[in-house]
Formats: structure tokens, sequence, C-alpha cells
């Protein structure tokens, strides 16, 4: 189902005020966050890639990651953001056809990362991928990440100013938003959303602010990142080794607690 511009008009509304993306990786687990009362959805790229038996950081063939986007589109109206990593490619040009097949099967937003590659590369990715959405119609909301705190790209001390930098670099290229994830204390919070004229989002991990701080402080977004999808496997790895160690299916049938009638929640 190909993008609707309406949802990505919505999209970028919702950044207007304060934005929590609970992190889906499948039709099932959008499908269940959109229940939970979710106003949209975001895949991990990580989650997606563990789904399909790879590793996070580009391992995941783009085929598998649009089919993803394709089969959540089928399941829910809300908008939808596609984490794609670098772009798959190193390529400019294959990113900005990567970004518009996302956005053909159904995503009006990307999270769009620079990682250990070159900054210069990065806008380069960024203005690509506008360019792609432009020919589309879509007004493709981009989440430029840069991994300067994640990732440890400069000394701790040169951080902030290194992530201010790269943010307006980013803004200039098209981006819509900018992800900082590993970005923690206050202060640095506060500092980095000021100087960048764009929705700053942040990565929920032990240590930081809680959502109401973290509006204060001006952010926009907070993201789950993979920890829905890791307390989901921890729940599903504990279930099959009590199981398995008794055999107990009167307390297997207790964990689960509400029986959701999952066919006739992806039937709508």
């Amino acid at each position: 189902m190909p993008a609707r511009p309406n949802d990505a008009a919505i999209f970028h509304a919702l950044h207007e005020d304060f934005l929590i993306l609970p992190n889906a990786w499948d039709a099932a687990s959008a499908k269940l966050t959109e229940r939970a009362g979710a106003r949209a959805i975001a895949t991990s790229s990580a989650a997606v890639a563990w789904a399909h038996g790879f590793a996070d950081g580009h391992h995941l063939p783009i085929g598998k990651l649009i089919t993803t986007i394709e089969e959540i589109a089928r399941v829910t109206a809300l908008p939808i953001s596609a984490d794609a990593e670098g772009g798959y490619a190193d390529d400019p040009g294959q990113v900005g056809e990567n970004i518009a097949a996302l956005i053909g099967a159904g995503a009006v937003g990307i999270n769009l990362e620079d990682g250990a590659q070159s900054h210069a590369l990065h806008l380069r990715k960024i203005e690509a991928a506008r360019a792609a959405a432009e020919r589309t119609g879509v007004n493709l909301y981009i989440n430029a990440r840069t991994d300067v705190y994640l990732a440890k790209l400069v000394p701790a001390e040169a951080a902030v100013e290194e992530a201010i930098r790269r943010g307006l670099a980013c803004k200039a290229a098209g981006a819509s938003g900018f992800f900082v994830p590993f970005v923690m204390k206050g202060e640095e919070i506060e500092a980095i959303a000021a100087a960048v004229d764009l929705p700053l989002n942040v990565l929920s991990w032990a240590g930081v602010p809680n959502a109401a701080e973290l509006k204060r402080l001006g952010v926009r977004r907070l993201s789950a990142g993979t920890e829905i999808a890791r307390a989901t496997l921890t729940t599903a790895r504990l279930a099959a080794e009590a199981f398995l160690a008794d055999g107990d299916s009167e307390a297997l049938a207790a964990r689960i607690g509400e029986r959701i009638n999952f066919n006739a929640l992806m039937q709508g």
C-alpha cells in the first residue's frame, strides 16, 4: 500500500508537541502497538533484523524491510516510519531508490543514520532521500540520526558541539527531525534541542529523563528503540525455559493473561 500524503502531514504534526513511539518489528507488534494507544508506528531496525534472522547493522536485505512495511501497512491505518539504518547502500543514488521503495510500501517517515560513515556522505544520503520523496509527492519525515554519542565519534567534551554541528547540517540537507541516541544528561539534551532548529528525538534507555522532563528540555520525540522487542523476547525465553523445565500447561497458560483473539485483530 503506497504511502498516503495525508499520513505524512499527520506524522509531521505529531512532532509539534511530544511524541512517544514504542517501536514495532512486524505486523502483529504494530497492531498491538496501535491497540495500546500509539499515534504512529515506527520500526526498530535491530528488531526487524532479529525477527528475520539477521544482525543489526546493514545486514538485513532491503527487500525484507520493504515487505515488513507492506505487512504493517496492511493492518494499521496509522502513519508508519521505517528505520532505514544508513539507507542500505553507500551510493546516495541507490539510497534514494531504496527510500522510494519504502514510501511505495507505505512509509511516510524514515530514520537515516550516519553511524561510522562520513558526515558528508550522510548529508548526501539525506539529500537523495528528500529528492526521492519529492518525486513521489510525499512530504517524507526524515529523522536524521547521528551516532556522535552512541558510537562515541568524538571525545565526550566535544559531543554537544559536534552533535549541534551535524544537526544544523542535516537540516540544511533536508532533514525534518534530528535523532541523537544515548544523549542522557539534561543540560546536554537541552543545549542540542535549543541550538538545532529541528524536532529532537532521544532514545529510551536507563538513565534518560522521563517524558515530562524531556518535554521541558525541548525534546519532541522519545523512541523505545529495541527495548520493547527485548522485553518481548526475554518473556518468550523465560516462558520457554519454564515450560521445558516442567511441562506445566497451567503455568504456561497463566503467563498469557488476557487471551487476545489475534485472528480477529489481524482482520481489523
